[in-house]
């Protein structure tokens, strides 16, 4: 089940990709009828189209409304970007110092170093 799932949203979201074809490959199935009774030279004698010019009007405009499209997401991720902002308001707080001797820390000296360096793992390919 999630496997189809998968398949079924993986299809959905390159389906926009994909348009271009899906336009040539309706074209193709159909190409005879396009060349009979719509293409425009259909009426010449010896027509080398073939249809072509209406496949050519699709994709035309197929790429005129996904330029259409992008320009719409552009403008609504530039509302996205939109960020309000607050003002904080921050208190300075005085430190106390100490009286008490703080160099205790560095009276003992060091019992050992690390002479280990970070490598980072080896790939094996």
């Amino acid at each position: 089940m999630k496997r189809l799932f998968t398949i079924l949203l993986s299809v959905l979201i390159l389906s926009p990709s994909f348009g271009s074809l899906f336009i040539y490959a309706s074209f193709k199935i159909n190409q005879k009828e396009i060349a009979k009774n719509i293409c425009v030279q259909r009426k010449v004698a010896f027509n080398s189209c073939n249809g072509r010019c209406e496949l050519q009007k699709s994709i035309k405009k197929y790429s005129e409304n996904e330029r259409k499209m992008q320009d719409r997401l552009k403008d609504k991720l530039e509302l996205v970007y939109v960020q309000n902002t607050t003002a904080i308001e921050v208190n300075d707080i005085l430190a106390a110092e100490s009286k008490d001797n703080t160099s205790i820390l560095f009276e003992k000296k060091p019992i050992g170093a690390s002479n280990h360096t970070f490598h980072p793992p080896l790939c094996f390919a």
